[in-house]
């Protein structure tokens, strides 16, 4: 059924001008739709040709009509837009009937797709930009309402009601954090940490993935269901496999391929290796590194564990185990076919507090007893922060506040809101230790420091994808607070930490309010980072998301600087009067044209012209997913 022609037609295609340099033109080609395909075919002499192109329906977005452009040849005159993950495609029908026919039937085969989009680009997309908003990222979100949107995915104004799914499974809420708050999709949620089903349920969830909630209790249970409408459930083996290398130190998880080779190469041992997750889904690489003369920064191989037909685990075909550690044990003492033997396990395992650890349910004041102070890790503007142990097993940091540092009694007040504020690329706050004096404030340890220091230190060693990925860690991070209405006040690297694996967080958000010394120019009372500062800020002290989002922009050249001093030349007055007179910080070397447009546009001097932080991170998703094509 799936292959069955719903609609054939011989229509203009716009090229898709992959490349900037690429010329326009436009072609006749047959299109034919089917319940699984968008299809396109060469057409010559009344005969269908070679297979040109095809889109996969569940992967289209938005189809819809677009402007006219000036002096339309009478041959295009009835354009309309295919959008979807990774392309656009502008096609042309010979009449007005025909655009509506293929709008009609695409409308109905895409009804069910989970990530339409509410807004799209009434415009084309021409020599580098949309003509209807200016954007020059071929993936920006959309300018203009897509009503039809409203229609597809909503019945009598409420939400459309989803599919049933086998055993939808009933989530603790405190394993999730709400995504999205839109009253006209499904609300959606990321969980918190792993979670393994427990009895016959079926569904597990992943740290990180998100899910739709379907149903909320009083009692704090959601009844969720994942993105593919399927349950989650994994064969015993796989979690069996999971389970016995979790506990090794050699194994990181989740880290990426990029990540990856910055921690071997910190490491800088030969034979300094990690096992981690593969991008291919159910598998596990070896990453290894190894001194070589031709390469003085030295080398790094990736090798896919594989599976023999009788499920044993090999890297190298004659060197077959039963089970991971075993075959990591063996390389360990020989390299057999590897380019060096496993010498130096790198370890992102730190003994980090569980995030269903019972440090919430409203017990903010921890037992100072139970905190057990180690080293000392830096100073920061409120005293000195050390690594501790809580419950002497997990590690934490405290930041020992200095009396007369901070308004202590408003602080503690809010401390409370601040413990609600959880996400992953959130500095988690655990509670305060406030009953006598140093305070305690107990949060997450992050052990590569602030991320100023990182990128002065090891900035040099990172390609540009992962300084991409550091602005996308805080925007991530950023679009959560600006959901729940809360605002930072002193974004910046200084104030963003660098965890085991070089994912990022922010730290600190809100905290400027209860500072009591000097280290921000004063302004009408108020106390600000002038240089990270919106005009708004220290013309009228008015805060706001679209201040974090100026001061973002800020942040975002300081990542891509490798953690210069923004407005190096000037002092604090000298830049409030140069930034109002519409002087913008310059382009970094290692900026493209499309990261310096979104970092200026996070600079425009009305606020309400700046994007939301939920439009930025749709932008970074566009550009990773570009930089992995």
């Amino acid at each position: 059924m799936e292959n069955k022609t719903i609609l054939e037609e011989l229509l203009l295609k716009k090229s898709q001008q992959k490349k900037k340099i690429s010329p326009i033109n436009y072609k006749k080609r047959l299109f034919v739709l089917t319940k699984a395909n968008l299809s396109y075919y060469e057409y010559d002499k009344g005969k269908k040709g070679s297979k040109r192109g095809s889109i996969e329906i569940e992967k289209i977005r938005c189809v819809e009509t677009v402007n006219l452009e000036e002096s339309t040849p009478p041959a295009r005159q009835y354009p309309f837009q295919i959008v979807y993950k990774g392309g656009l495609l502008y096609v042309y029908a010979a009449n007005e009937e025909g655009r509506e026919r293929w709008l009609a039937a695409l409308h109905k085969e895409i009804k069910d797709n989970s990530d339409l989009l509410n807004k799209y680009h009434k415009g084309f997309f021409i020599n580098g930009k949309f003509l209807c908003c200016n954007q020059t990222c071929k993936a920006a979100p959309g300018c203009t309402i897509w009503e039809k949107y409203v229609t597809l995915c909503c019945t009598t104004g409420s939400v459309k009601p989803l599919p049933p799914v086998p055993q939808a499974l009933w989530k603790r809420r405190s394993l999730l954090q709400v995504l999205s708050p839109d009253k006209l999709v499904p609300k959606m949620a990321v969980a918190q940490c792993n979670y393994e089903p427990e009895g016959n349920s079926a569904i597990r969830l992943v740290t990180s993935n998100k899910y739709y909630v379907l149903q909320e209790e009083d009692s704090g249970w959601w009844k969720v269901r994942d993105l593919e409408g399927e349950n989650s459930s994994v064969s015993e083996q796989t979690l069996a496999e999971e389970q016995s290398i979790a506990k090794h130190d050699w194994y990181t998880g989740n880290v990426s391929r990029a990540q990856s080779e910055q921690l071997l190469r910190q490491k800088g041992k030969e034979g300094a290796f990690m096992v981690r997750k593969s991008s291919q889904a159910g598998m596990y690489t070896v990453s290894v590194f190894s001194k070589v003369p031709e390469n003085k920064k030295g080398t790094i191989k990736h090798y896919h564990v594989r599976k023999t037909p009788e499920n044993k685990y090999y890297l190298a075909e004659n060197y077959c185990f039963e089970s991971i550690p075993n075959l990591i044990h063996y390389h360990q003492h020989n390299s057999a076919g590897m380019v060096t033997r496993l010498r130096h396990a790198v370890s992102t395992q730190v003994n980090k507090v569980p995030t269903t650890a019972s440090l919430g349910n409203g017990i903010w004041e921890l037992k100072r007893e139970e905190i057990v102070v180690l080293r000392e890790l830096g100073s920061g503007q409120f005293g000195v922060v050390h690594l501790g142990k809580w419950k002497g097993q997990y590690d934490v940091a405290i930041k020992m506040i200095k009396e007369g540092a901070m308004s202590e009694d408003e602080f503690i007040e809010e401390a409370q809101t601040m413990m609600k504020l959880n996400h992953p690329k959130l500095v988690r706050l655990y509670g305060v230790c406030s009953k006598s004096y140093p305070i305690y404030l107990v949060t997450e340890y992050m052990p590569n420091g602030c991320l100023l220091s990182y990128l002065r230190s090891h900035g040099k060693e990172l390609q540009p994808l992962q300084l991409l990925e550091i602005c996308y860690d805080v925007c991530d991070a950023m679009a959560f607070l600006e959901s729940c209405q809360f605002i930072h006040r002193d974004l910046a690297a200084r104030n963003c930490l660098v965890d085991s694996t070089l994912t990022v967080k922010v730290s600190d958000f809100g905290m400027t309010r209860y500072v009591l010394d000097d280290l921000y120019v004063s302004s009408l009372g108020t106390k600000f980072p002038v240089k990270w500062s919106a005009p708004e800020v220290f013309h009228y002290t008015k805060f706001s998301s679209k201040s974090d989002v100026w001061a973002f922009g800020i942040l975002m050249w300081e990542v891509f600087t490798l953690g210069k001093q923004p407005y190096e030349l000037y002092d604090n007055m000298q830049v409030i009067e140069k930034v109002s007179q519409g002087y913008r910080l310059y382009r970094p070397q290692l900026v493209s044209d499309i990261i310096y447009q979104i970092m200026y546009n996070c600079w425009h001097e009305l606020p309400e012209k700046r994007p939301a932080f939920y439009q930025l991170l749709s932008f970074f998703e566009a550009l990773k997913e570009d930089n992995r094509a």
